[in-house]
């Protein structure tokens, strides 16, 4: 094993870290202010239903190509990519318009 095996393993340890810091300590800071977990509760049900909605517009439609052997693509798997991407493009969209209303406000105050 030579060092930059032995880096690869110390960043994806780091990484791991960060992530369970992330995701930690601010649930551990809002045990002070319980109501603040709603708010993010909130916005969790939001994505899962907005999630739900795209993934029941997607298709599952999979070209032979895809369903042959390198990629293995099965209808729910192109359902749930399908999904994906159609929320990606719904949260894109929503904070491009956002950021245009904003911009329109500040300038006509």
């Amino acid at each position: 094993m030579d060092s930059i095996d032995i880096m690869l393993y110390v960043s994806d340890l780091l990484v791991i870290v960060a992530v369970l810091a992330a995701v930690v300590l601010p649930l551990i800071k809002s045990l002070d202010d319980p109501k603040s977990l709603l708010k993010s509760a909130l916005a969790l049900v939001a994505l899962l239903v907005l999630f739900f909605i795209a993934f029941t517009i997607s298709d599952g439609e999979v070209t032979p190509k895809f369903a042959a052997d390198p990629f293995n693509l099965t209808e729910g798997m192109s359902k749930f990519i399908g999904g994906t991407l159609i929320m990606t493009y719904i949260l894109t969209i929503a904070a491009l318009a956002g950021i245009v209303i904003t911009e329109i406000s500040k300038a006509v105050k």
